[in-house]
């Protein structure tokens, strides 16, 4: 059997176990497990990052009810107020202070509700995704289960093609095959290997240099599509 026939007839098995890997992993029992097990897998640090914004929002309103002890005492400094002003105290500097203490306590205000309504959104959202952890928690196993029985119908074939493939790698030029896994690990999809056509590539028609006409024995790469291309 010539290079490229053995190098033809492992592919054809190979296109088959990918056919194979690729209905189990888009069908709809394998897309759910996938699906839930992503999510749980993500979910705890999800959790944590939530926690973490909880935490600095507990650290801010104890920053706020700071600030807002540091006003009590500047307004306790306004109790005598009147005995002050009517001791010659300057008015205007008593202006300017309690201008300062409005000023201040409006902009805690705005603050305290900035972060209740922060607090509250990000309560509500840690509470959304602890029900969804539930949910998923409970849909998993079933959904795992599905998919190994999918899985499971199909293992009897896919081992049988891996057996072949083994069998067939011992009838291909190893430098051939290595090439040839090397395009299919980068994705190049079926033909990965193909024979001219007419002098020409079959996948995408483009006719191979006079330079590499030599070469087409042991198979070249298409300067068009990438495949590896051979003529007997």
């Amino acid at each position: 059997m010539s290079t490229l026939q053995a190098l033809l007839h492992y592919q054809e098995i190979d296109r088959k176990l990918f056919k194979l890997e690729n209905d189990l992993a888009k069908s709809e029992s394998y897309q759910k497990y996938a699906k839930l097990r992503k999510f749980l897998k993500a979910a705890p640090e999800k959790l944590d990052a939530l926690e973490a914004k909880a935490a600095a929002f507990k650290a801010e309103a104890a920053s706020l009810a700071k600030m807002y002890q540091q006003v009590e005492v500047t307004l306790a400094d306004f109790e005598n107020l009147e005995e002050l002003i009517g001791g010659g105290a300057d008015v205007t500097f008593y202006k300017k202070k309690v201008q300062s203490v409005i000023e201040k306590l409006k902009k805690l205000k705005a603050d305290v509700n900035a972060l209740t309504a922060s607090i509250q959104a990000t309560d509500e959202e840690y509470q959304a995704l602890k029900k969804k952890v539930k949910a998923a928690q409970k849909q998993y196993e079933p959904a795992e289960e599905e998919y190994k029985s999918a899985k499971s119908a199909v293992e009897g074939e896919h081992k049988a093609y891996k057996t072949q493939l083994e069998e067939e790698a011992k009838k291909v030029d190893e430098a051939v095959l290595k090439r040839y896994l090397t395009k299919r690990k980068e994705g190049t999809p079926f033909p990965i290997v193909a024979e001219l056509v007419g002098g020409r590539c079959p996948v995408c028609g483009m006719e191979p240099p006079i330079a590499a006409q030599g070469k087409l024995a042991t198979g070249i790469e298409c300067d068009s599509c990438h495949r590896i291309i051979f003529k007997e």
